[in-house]
């Protein structure tokens, strides 16, 4: 569990609700995505490491798990949602496109 002493929590507004994320470090951005059905725990030995080694780590629970919204319509569970959410976030911590 002391790996997880220095990771930060906060809740991103996106896409219109509320995203749970925990993030460490600084660098360039790794984004860590949970499968189903878990959290941002899952990702909770590879954030410090990730960090550890120059990456600004951010392990978000997608909508419907741990700590973000769930919203209540089955409809904003679609692929296109799962994205925007994803892009709200990378526009949240500054990412740019690359080419």
């Amino acid at each position: 569990m002391s790996e997880l002493i220095n990771v930060n929590h906060q809740r991103v507004k996106t896409n219109g609700i509320w995203i749970h994320v925990a993030e460490q470090g600084t660098g360039p951005l790794v984004l860590l995505l949970h499968g189903f059905p878990e959290t941002w725990y899952s990702w909770r030995h590879q954030i410090s490491f990730l960090a550890n080694n120059g990456y600004h780590v951010v392990a978000p629970d997608l909508r419907g798990y741990g700590d973000s919204d769930s919203p209540l319509n089955p409809d904003s569970y679609s692929v296109i949602h799962l994205v925007g959410d994803l892009i709200g976030l990378l526009d949240h911590f500054g990412e740019q496109q690359r080419m």
